[in-house]
């Protein structure tokens, strides 16, 4: 039997208690599902910088790669907490700031979560076009609820087949998750295994082949279009770099996401060894299939291939990778069965994870109470089933890219946060025992980081829709009704003990506010960021 998470003033039979459970191992396969990711944006991200992306994603999974290594600093610092590295970065905010830490929190659930909407549409669109023609009445057929062309010319809520499937998948993953972490891990250890070697294969098998066009590759310039709207290369000016702080953009939101391999800190059997093998381990998987994935899927495609509309939307990318292994008609289906697990897969990661740090950021008091509930496995069944109607309401939207576009303004504001945590962390608790400690240069790259981050949403994320920006920057702030309501009328102004344990004290010794007015001045200088970036863009 597996033992529980046991904080300080919460019974082991308590229903807000989740099991210990897995080792590293079993966090690397739940968050495997990150790198199928790839298929998520890899269409939109050609079609943005085109010859340039596949130098965009090997830049963005190296920067992911190199800040990871402050989340897996601070994690080890909570070792009796789930939720990922918002949990650990708010614990370093709170005390600068009360509003300012669950913005952290909230910001990494709405990054992650569509991600589940996101992948059921693509899933459920693999397995559509592969059984009835595009023109088919089932994929064409869908009935308009809303029209939302007000903040984005042509999106709308509507229901179709994709919706309908979608939304059976979605169905299905919430099932498997409700059995609990362990068995949650052992779906993924198979789906994993499943969904690495259709990618793997799509990214060596063209490269042997001789299939890739070294044409494809050069120039190293941004796309941009005559005025005839004819695509052609670029150049390095002020429309050039918002090009390609656009990619980098888009692109962060699947290549930093491995650092969700933490979420599971508060569920390892020995968290002081288990929490940076998790992350360093499921990063060089990353790098690889970041890596290799794009490099191939461009040299093959080229670029007038990548600008298809199918591509962009990510819905003809199945069949194009199935032709790239020279699948044949029977080989390549089986290679889009392949791609749909793999989809799948990253629906597992995303609901466990994203449903995690709901639980822990309403056990901590950021968040409404009835989100910390688990049922008798041991998973938060009422933080899953939260997560379900909010991607059903996204699974409605005609326009999947704009919604990874607005997701990723929040998921890059959770980055800045949490990158300046690990600093401010070491200030206050210089003597915490740390299971593994960054080099300083680490952390002062990480800083850097932070702020590339926000200049590439600045220039970025409205490339993909006029209100994009906006839309993330609004949702973020819905965190403060619900932070007011949570822990001014609820709370009576006061963090539950659980919370009040990691503020004030660690191993005996009373945890001193050292950060002084700095980290005020980083949040004003990250504003003054956003702000100048994004009146240069030149879209």
């Amino acid at each position: 039997m597996t033992a529980s998470i046991t904080p300080a003033s919460v019974p082991a039979d308590s229903p807000y208690v989740l099991e210990r459970g897995i080792d590293w191992t079993g966090a690397f396969w739940v968050a495997s599902g990150v790198p199928p990711l790839v298929l998520f944006s890899i269409g939109a991200v050609a079609a943005t910088v085109g010859k340039l992306s596949w130098v965009i994603w090997m830049a963005s999974i190296a920067l992911g790669f190199i800040q990871s290594f402050t989340y897996a600093e601070i994690a080890g610092l909570f070792p009796n907490k789930a939720g990922g590295t918002s949990i650990y970065g708010a614990i370093a905010w709170v005390r600068y700031g009360k509003i300012i830490a669950p913005i952290s929190v909230w910001c990494n659930w709405f990054a992650w979560s569509p991600v589940q909407a996101t992948g059921s549409a693509l899933a459920a669109g693999y397995i559509l076009t592969g059984l009835f023609a595009p023109d088919a009445l089932i994929n064409t057929w869908h009935v308009t609820l809303l029209d939302l062309s007000s903040i984005k010319a042509g999106l709308s809520l509507r229901i179709n087949a994709i919706f309908i499937l979608g939304a059976v998948i979605l169905l299905a993953v919430k099932f498997i998750q409700d059995g609990g972490i362990l068995r949650s891990a052992n779906t993924t250890k198979i789906l994993g295994i499943s969904a690495m070697i259709p990618l793997i294969l799509i990214g060596v098998v063209p490269i042997l082949t001789g299939d890739i066009v070294e044409a494809n590759y050069f120039p190293l310039a941004p796309l941009t279009h005559d005025a005839a709207g004819k695509v052609m290369d670029g150049t390095w000016n002020m429309a050039g770099i918002t090009v390609f702080a656009a990619g980098m953009f888009l692109a962060a939101w699947s290549t930093y996401g491995f650092e969700t391999a933490v979420c599971y800190t508060g569920e390892f059997k020995n968290p002081k060894t288990d929490t940076f093998k998790a992350i360093f381990y499921s990063g060089l998987l990353c790098v690889v299939v970041y890596t290799l994935v794009p490099f191939a899927f461009q040299g093959f495609l080229g670029l007038s291939g990548m600008l298809a509309p199918d591509i962009y939307s990510g819905m003809g990318v199945a069949a194009v990778m199935a032709k790239m292994v020279h699948a044949g008609r029977i080989g390549g289906m089986i290679v889009v069965v392949m791609l749909v697990l793999a989809l799948v897969l990253s629906l597992m990661t995303s609901m466990a994870g994203s449903s995690r740090t709901l639980y822990q950021a309403s056990l901590d008091g950021w968040l409404p109470r009835y989100l910390s509930k688990v049922n008798a496995h041991g998973a938060p069944t009422a933080a899953m089933s939260t997560n379900l109607v909010f991607n059903l309401l996204l699974l409605l939207m005609s326009d999947s890219v704009f919604v990874i576009g607005a997701a990723n303004v929040g998921y890059l504001i959770f980055n800045f946060l949490n990158l300046n945590a690990g600093w401010i962390h070491r200030l206050d608790r210089p003597t915490q025992y740390r299971p593994w400690r960054a080099p300083t240069w680490i952390l002062a790259a990480g800083t850097l980081l932070s702020f590339a981050n926000l200049a590439f949403m600045g220039f970025g994320a409205d490339v993909y829709g006029a209100g994009t920006l906006n839309t993330g920057l609004i949702f973020a702030a819905l965190i403060v009704p619900v932070f007011v309501y949570r822990h001014y009328i609820q709370d009576k102004g006061e963090f539950p003990s659980i919370m009040a344990q990691d503020l004030d004290f660690v191993d005996g010794d009373r945890i001193v506010k050292r950060g002084g007015i700095f980290p005020y001045l980083v949040l004003v200088l990250g504003v003054i960021v956003v702000v100048i970036t994004h009146q240069l863009a030149v879209y």
